[in-house]
């Protein structure tokens, strides 16, 4: 089992991105988002053996097959002609099996996060009038990565949001922190997806290393912009503070702009741009 890649405090990202296009002010009006169920077919495979769930997997689902195997998993090329069996005995772990069990009964039902993911993006898209949305889909790892996104995509493990209090997360021998379990739940789902994809848009300066105070700004930015596409304040931190007063202070400042431009926003409010 590998550790929690924590939402913004690390910026390695799996690039997997955007194919779902809405071209008119008339389609984003009626911006709908619906996480496809991927891992149904997933867990009908991997706890039955069904071959007709790998079948529809590999033909409906190739690029989520694909990613999990190859980038989330990492277990083999999913061109390996022994991938399906790796694939299969991976996941007959009594414990990835009690973590497909779990994840079934905690989401059979995703409506609420097809509302709120719906809601964010069609503020997102105000925002940020160019932006498309991803298709989005539900998938179950190995307490992998918590959000995948690039190529048209983002997938959601749900393996990473089964409650603060879910027995594995309190085992000693995972090592998860009071802090990282706050963020594995339900109620963190969309505004990690708003997160991660919005730094696959706007990644952090890669020019030279940053500071720790330049990634703390930099974050600030992102976690600010996640509170404007919720509606509500899901990180409060002295960053998203400051970039709020900011903003209310340069009116003509637009979010794109902020995210795209080398901008930061100290403590002090003040504008800090890197040299080109």
């Amino acid at each position: 089992m590998r550790k929690i890649y924590i939402l913004l405090l690390s910026v390695m990202l799996v690039c997997i991105g955007c194919e779902w296009r809405l071209s008119s002010s008339d389609d984003k009006a009626d911006t709908h988002v619906v996480v496809e169920r991927y891992d149904r077919i997933q867990s009908l495979y991997l706890t039955t053996g069904d071959f007709s769930a790998l079948q529809q997997m590999n033909i409906s689902y190739p690029q989520q097959t694909r990613t999990l195997i190859e980038d989330v998993l990492k277990i083999g090329q999913v061109n390996d002609p022994e991938i399906n069996v790796k694939f299969l005995s991976f996941f007959q772990d009594t414990t990835l099996q009690t973590i497909i069990s779990s994840a079934e009964q905690q989401y059979a039902d995703m409506d609420d996060i097809n509302q709120e993911l719906t809601d964010a993006f069609t503020r997102l898209q105000v925002m940020i009038p160019d932006i498309e949305i991803p298709q989005i889909y539900a998938q179950i790892g190995s307490l992998d990565q918590s959000v995948i996104v690039g190529n048209g995509m983002l997938g959601i493990s749900l393996d990473k949001y089964l409650g603060v209090d879910y027995p594995l997360y309190l085992r000693e021998d995972y090592g998860y922190t009071d802090e990282q379990r706050q963020m594995m739940c339900r109620l963190y789902i969309v505004p990690d997806c708003l997160g991660f994809f919005l730094l696959s848009l706007y990644p952090m300066p890669y020019d030279r290393e940053l500071t720790q105070l330049e990634r703390d700004m930099y974050i600030g930015k992102i976690q600010w912009t996640v509170n404007q596409a919720m509606n509500k304040t899901v990180f409060n931190t002295l960053y998203t503070r400051n970039v709020g007063h900011y903003m209310k202070s340069h009116p003509d400042m637009t979010v794109s702009r902020l995210l795209k431009e080398n901008i930061f926003v100290r403590p002090s409010n003040a504008l800090e741009e890197f040299s080109e």
